[in-house]
């Protein structure tokens, strides 16, 4: 009896869903997209501009396999259902998937859901519908717009300056850290002086600032200023206004995709990436012992809402474990921009506590796991209340004010004050007309600071509030601003947790060079306004050929203009000549780095590493094979000795020699083998089987505790769905 075929995107879901549907159904996974736009034609962009921009979709060599045994499994099969992720790239993979295998568009054959439970997936089995060609057409437009700046504008910029891409939003992105960093740079300080009095009642003394002097706000701009203030202050303090009034503060709602971002960087220490990377995982489904769940619902949306069921299970867990004083409202609104059809990023259930998964879970996934249950719980829980009192004092011509507050009921802070911290300043109790003597008056001069550069969190806050791209492409777009080399992300200082983005020389130089002759084009308000008429293409309410040729009649030109005005950047010379052919060594930028290589490239291919910042560039070696000179080149894992005979010698050594194992004295307990210390490519000892790699055994070691830091260490995930680059 044939089956029904399921198609999802990722591998770790299928075996998920297809125990939720039973026997009658075969799930299987494209790994991502299947297509992509090809790199032949006019200007190798795989799309015909003068035909209506038709895109010229390929079957990467990579994925060829893959779509072959869909192709003989949708054959073998009932019907096929097209299950990827719901956003505007997941109906594109269907759409690719359809043409594919050979399946209308017309067909009710798209699936749809918004988590990995059993209850979801029935639900969107029975409620199959069309392929959304609008949200498909969409997402055509962006990868065509993507690939013609992207293309055009990095050949441009590799040609004339050696800079490596440029892309619609990554540039747009580097344009706010180089103008953060110009605002820091034409920063001048300004000296100005606080005044203040310390008041002490019993035993409590507590800090009055100064609010007015003859009835105005005071701007007190040095010392001779500050103290003649101070001298018409004098030290007597009359209570002049006692005010007590209550006040409130809601949760904040559930997490986005950027919000989540945010979030997790400034609490957890958590990169962009790696947010997204584990919530993926808690996404597609973690092994719970007895059955496998999905813990979280689709970890991209722009929306805020909860679905009706999950807040009545919320809200009844709130009143059972709290108390009906803690049950607050649902927000049950979006955004105009947001699609109504996602739901905020929540737990898929109310009894998957962060303790009762805990010991399925990793320490990272556990960490956001954590955070986002706290802040879904929060979000439908009751304000925090606070008693604040305000408090007056008239000294001489000057008026002083304190202020404190105590919290009364802590509402949702009961759930989310591990991450969201409620200040307490409890004043002593006053009452009009008390006068306070000898009161302590000091003066403290400041200066105004320059703007902060920009956080991993404050960079996504301020994409997001532009409009700026999609929260799903912020990590990829981070990412790649620092693998190009146009910024670095470190900290502060040493003792500092913060690191923030600083652009490089080469970074500044491409913003420069795209501000001067596309300014038009690579700018806030138009990159916003093209992500709006996406979302209208997306709507159904925008002819898409129309705005393409639109943008394509302004940009053609000033690519034309590029070509002919930008000034070509002379290559620094290194001071030798190649040994190969007798040309200039110059200084060129490569995926890999700063590296030398021959002038007359690419005729003479001759490349070394740049080795003023390697010591063992020092040494002289030669080849153990054919006797030539040794020289050092970098490679995707670090640098290495080559042998500069390549390509008739190809031998290479690594530039360390690798630390031999240390025998332990212990036995494996799995097979009897020798223990041996050994270094792991990360620099860290561990102690593990000399029989390796028939033997795996690795000897678990105490953690220890050490103190959280925010590197994020690069990860790998199974596909990057953000914004394309040349």
């Amino acid at each position: 009896m044939k089956k029904h075929l399921v198609i999802v995107e990722s591998p770790s879901k299928s075996k998920t869903i297809e125990k939720y549907l039973g026997s009658g159904y075969k799930v299987v996974s494209s790994k991502g997209h299947i297509c992509d736009l090809s790199t032949s034609g006019k200007d190798r962009l795989g799309v015909d501009v003068d035909h209506d921009f038709k895109p010229t979709y390929r079957v990467p060599k990579e994925k060829k396999e893959t779509v072959k045994e869909l192709r003989e499994l949708a054959e073998k099969s009932q019907d096929v259902y097209l299950a990827s992720d719901p956003d505007r790239e997941g109906e594109a993979i269907a759409w690719h998937l359809a043409r594919e295998l050979g399946l209308s568009v017309d067909d009710d054959n798209r699936i749809v859901f918004h988590e990995i439970t059993k209850p979801a997936i029935e639900a969107a089995m029975k409620e199959p519908k069309k392929i959304d060609m609008d949200l498909v057409k969409s997402q055509e437009t962006r990868r065509i717009l993507d690939r013609i700046i992207g293309f055009k504008l990095s050949k441009l910029l590799q040609n004339k300056i050696q800079s490596k891409s440029a892309g619609r939003v990554q540039s747009v992105a580097l344009r706010l850290i180089v103008e953060r960093e110009n605002e820091i740079r034409k920063f001048k300080p300004e000296e100005y002086w606080s005044i203040h009095g310390d008041i002490t009642k019993g035993r409590k003394t507590f800090t009055a600032d100064l609010a007015k002097v003859d009835g105005k706000k005071p701007k007190i701009r040095n010392q001779e200023e500050a103290q003649s203030i101070l001298e018409d202050a004098g030290t007597t303090f009359t209570v002049s206004q006692v005010k007590t009034r209550s006040r409130r503060k809601g949760p904040k709602l559930p997490f986005t995709t950027s919000t989540l971002q945010q979030e997790a960087s400034t609490k957890l220490g958590f990169g962009a990436r790696k947010t997204m990377s584990v919530a993926q995982k808690l996404y597609e489904g973690i092994d719970l012992g007895d059955h496998t769940e999905g813990l979280i619902s689709y970890m991209r949306t722009d929306s805020t809402r909860l679905s009706g069921l999950f807040v009545k299970d919320a809200e009844d867990a709130i009143e059972k474990e709290y108390g009906k004083a803690y049950k607050g409202k649902a927000h049950m609104h979006n955004s105009t921009n947001a699609q109504d059809a996602h739901e905020a990023i929540r737990p898929t259930s109310i009894n998957n506590t962060p303790e009762a998964v805990k010991p399925y879970l990793t320490g990272e996934q556990y960490r956001l796991y954590s955070l986002i249950y706290a802040r879904t719980m929060a979000s439908l829980m009751a304000d925090a209340k606070f008693d604040v009192t305000s408090i007056l004092f008239q000294a001489g011509n000057c008026e002083f004010a304190a202020t404190g507050q105590v919290m009364t009921f802590d509402g949702y802070y009961k759930v989310y004050g591990k991450y969201e911290k409620a200040s307490t300043e409890l004043l002593p109790a006053l009452e009009e007309g008390e006068v306070f003597e000898n009161v302590p008056v000091i003066s403290r001069q400041h200066f105004t600071e320059p703007p902060a550069r920009y956080t991993e969190a404050r960079l996504i806050k301020e994409l997001e509030e532009k409009s700026i791209g999609r929260p799903s492409t912020y990590a990829t777009i981070i990412d790649t601003l620092q693998k190009r080399g146009y910024a670095t992300l470190d900290k502060v200082s040493e003792t500092s947790r913060t690191k923030v983005f600083t652009p490089t020389e080469q970074g500044v130089l491409t913003d420069q060079k795209l501000q001067e002759f596309f300014s038009k084009i690579i700018n806030v308000e138009y990159t916003a306004d093209m992500e709006k008429t996406l979302d209208v293409i997306a709507e159904g309410d925008e002819d898409y050929i129309k705005f393409l040729h639109e943008f394509y009649d302004d940009f053609e030109p000033l690519v034309d203009k590029a070509y002919e005005d930008m000034p070509k950047k002379e290559l620094e010379r290194v001071g030798r000549t190649c040994p190969q052919c007798g040309g200039e060594l110059v200084y060129r930028n490569g995926r890999f780095g700063k590296f030398i290589s021959c002038i007359n490239f690419p005729k003479c291919r001759y490349s070394e590493t740049d080795e003023t910042d390697i010591p063992e560039a020092r040494e002289h070696r030669t080849c153990p094979n054919c006797g030539a000179d040794m020289i050092i080149k970098k490679g995707r894992f670090g640098p290495f000795w080559a042998c500069s005979n390549y390509p008739e010698c190809k031998t290479i050594v690594p530039l360390k020699e690798k630390a031999k194992p240390e025998p332990t004295g212990e036995k494996c307990p799995e097979c009897g083998g020798d223990l041996v210390r050994r270094k792991s490519r990360f620099g860290t000892w561990f102690v593990g089987c000399s029989n390796y790699p028939k033997c795996r055994y690795v000897k678990k070691e105490p953690k220890k505790k050490a103190p959280e830091t925010l590197d994020a260490a690069e990860e790998k995930t199974e596909s990057s769905r953000g914004e394309p680059h040349a």
